[in-house]
């Protein structure tokens, strides 16, 4: 057996040090072979060991830029976030047409995290005509298929995978959001069985968010509080969430932006009107207000960018290893806003779909941004959903996000999901004294109320002219890679107003506490 064939089979069973070891020797023998450093790269990648993984695959790429190098070497540069080399690097590992699975599916990956959702569907593809019976793969394919609307193809997938593995807990949650699920077909029954049958924890969390949301679609609301209640509560003391890192988050926030900017920021970046920021609550409309502004003839959806955190992030400085922090949000106060400016645009550079002159960034959270934002970013537009505080509440609590994300940590408990509202309310509060007629608070309910004269003035607002398309969003054929996904491909309708009344009784006690708050939720 070959070095090379020895470092394979090492890394096929797992042995990360003899796959190194062999690598390693590969690499001294043959010094000008990519297939030594590529290996090791390998291996070191597969240790967590991302900083010492990427030289060697550099060095690989330097003596080949073979496809399969390619495609690791972007892998990588994604977990760094170097977004616009990634890119580059999985399109042309795309371009020389590989023929092995893995490459296929790892460039489908690495085009996904960019939100190339339909650019994926192809190397997936691939890479599950090549290797069937992986279920990885086709479960890759089946969420690109999701997100770009090919909504048979994806249950088919789906489904052939649960043939295989019954109780796989991400399927059964992924084949629960793709339509709403009706009595005539009921999945109650094929979900109980497999929860009975579930013993990790992340499968038992999603089969509890499917019977969830099964039950909700049917009208057992009882039932669907319960798994919700029994699902949250499990994941909230898994993750070890305690409201004040988020109070400790909106403290900082306010500290720095009450009284205005910090002391010393100038100017921002002149960057044109290009930006429009779609923000608020998740859950509160903020897909469907994407949909509607990309089917506007000058304007793109760029997705849920981590542009403008990554860029705070950037220019404060500070080594705590979360995204946001109470220490970055403090230490961003020294930073030069126009360099924050330029920063964003450089990260967003790589999202923006070309062609349009517009693009919206739809991450929900920048709302806890907007000051960085219209100071950095003065020509910016900002479009901030409100929702009815119980609804939001309500669709918070039920619906399951990254699980892992810090972002949404608040939102396996009702009493934290409130509090939250509450720092959110004065938040909006806040940025609505400091920048007058700078962002458009847009009610979710007078939107659905009034489609045209809503639609009208947030066009206004962003400074584009009217265009009847907006009023067919449903009809824009772009990926959606959220929850809102299905929703958000039919015509707009009140389906979703006040559906919190239904669980009216288990939700009383929160909607009491946030009425002492001084929430109107009447």
């Amino acid at each position: 057996m070959t070095l090379e064939a020895q470092a394979r089979a090492a890394l096929a069973r797992g042995d990360l040090a003899g796959a190194a070891q062999a690598a390693q020797q590969l690499a001294k023998a043959r010094p000008d072979d990519p297939a030594g450093y590529f290996l090791l790269g390998i291996a070191a990648a597969e240790a967590g060991q991302v900083a010492k993984a990427l030289p060697m695959i550099e060095h690989a790429v330097a003596r080949g830029r073979a496809a399969e190098h390619l495609a690791h070497y972007a892998r990588l540069l994604i977990l760094l976030r170097r977004d616009g080399e990634a890119g580059a690097a999985a399109r042309e590992a795309m371009a020389q047409a590989p023929d092995d699975a893995m490459t296929l599916d790892t460039i489908g990956c690495v085009l996904v995290r960019l939100g190339d959702h339909e650019g994926a569907v192809a190397p997936f593809e691939g890479a599950v005509e090549r290797e069937p019976d992986n279920l990885d793969y086709r479960y890759n394919l089946a969420a690109a298929c999701g997100f770009t609307g090919r909504i048979d193809a994806a249950r088919g997938h789906y489904e052939a995978i649960l043939a295989a593995d019954p109780g796989n807990g991400r399927v059964h949650y992924a084949l629960s959001l793709l339509a709403r699920q009706r009595a005539e077909a009921d999945p109650v029954p094929r979900l109980e069985a497999a929860l009975a049958g579930a013993t990790r924890a992340e499968d038992v969390l999603r089969i509890r968010y499917a019977l969830a949301k099964s039950h909700e679609d049917m009208g057992n609301g009882a039932q669907a509080f319960a798994h919700l209640s029994a699902a949250n509560a499990a994941h909230k003391q898994t993750i070890g969430y305690d409201f004040a890192q988020d109070a400790a988050i909106f403290d900082a926030i306010d500290r720095l932006f009450r009284d205005g900017p910090p002391s010393g920021w100038g100017v921002g970046h002149d960057c044109g009107d290009a930006p429009i920021f779609v923000t608020g609550m998740p859950r509160t409309g903020t897909t469907l207000v994407d949909r509607i502004l990309s089917s506007h003839p000058q304007v793109a959806s760029a997705g849920e960018l981590q542009a403008m955190p990554l860029a705070v992030k950037q220019l404060s400085g500070t080594r705590s290893r979360l995204v946001i922090d109470a220490e970055t949000i403090v230490a961003s106060g020294a930073a030069d806003p126009a360099a924050m400016g330029r920063a964003y645009l450089a990260r967003a550079s790589h999202h923006r779909p070309e062609g349009k002159a517009r693009f919206v960034d739809k991450l929900p959270a920048n709302f806890l941004y907007i000051g960085h934002i219209l100071h950095s970013l003065p020509d910016a537009r900002v479009v901030c959903l409100r929702r009815h505080p119980m609804d939001t509440l309500w669709s918070n609590y039920k619906n399951l996000f990254a699980s892992q994300s810090t972002y949404y940590a608040y939102s396996y408990d009702l009493m934290d999901i409130a509090r939250y509202y509450v720092r959110f309310d004065r938040l909006m509060a806040m940025w609505e004294r400091l920048f007058p007629g700078r962002l458009l608070a847009l009610s979710y309910e007078a939107l659905v109320a009034d489609q045209e004269g809503q639609t009208r003035a947030m066009l206004a607002h962003c400074g584009l002219d009217w265009d009847a398309a907006c009023l067919s969003f449903h009809e824009n054929s772009a990926a959606v890679a959220t929850p809102s996904a299905a929703q958000v491909r039919q015509p707009i309708n009140a389906d979703a107003v006040a559906r919190w009344k239904r669980h009216e009784g288990a939700l009383a006690l929160v909607r009491d506490w946030l009425a002492a708050q001084g929430i109107a939720v009447d």
